[in-house]
């Protein structure tokens, strides 16, 4: 199971990345197996007692009988003190975001890669698709040949 945040390749230039656990339901954990996780528009928040993301769509398991769900909510992401420190000050210094990245699975564990980004420019945006246009038009000319 891999659940990708594509829209923040896309929009964010990736820095730093690094891997956090995150507090799910076993009904989450179940439902993020069956690949039904969104991470678009997710973005990681710090407080006080801890990481958090927020943002992060995890839908209900269709075999889960419990009354209330959020499938919105914000989750505890399972940081060390000193990595949170860590990340914290590189954001502060830099003007850098924190997004994740990537959610997948190790062992019977859920993981999540989280990132320090800075945001790209929309002309950063359109040399990106210019250069993919090219590579598509160079293997579609190959392919025909």
């Amino acid at each position: 199971m891999i659940v990708e945040n594509r829209k923040a390749r896309f929009d964010y230039e990736i820095i730093e990345d690094f891997e956090a656990g995150i507090v799910l339901s076993g009904a989450e954990v179940k439902s993020v197996r069956v690949g039904g996780a969104s991470m678009t528009g997710a973005r990681v928040i710090f407080e006080a007692d801890g990481a958090y993301v927020i943002g992060m769509n995890i839908p209900r398991y269709k075999f889960d009988c419990a009354e209330e769900y959020e499938a919105g909510k914000r989750r505890k992401l399972l940081l060390h003190r000193r990595e949170i420190v860590e990340i914290q000050t590189k954001m502060r210094s830099a003007g850098l975001t924190v997004v994740p990245v990537k959610m997948y699975n190790k062992g019977s564990l859920v993981k999540v890669k989280i990132a320090l980004v800075r945001g790209k420019k929309k002309f950063e945006k359109r040399e990106v698709l210019k250069k993919r246009e090219s590579q598509l038009g160079l293997a579609r000319r190959y392919k025909l040949n």
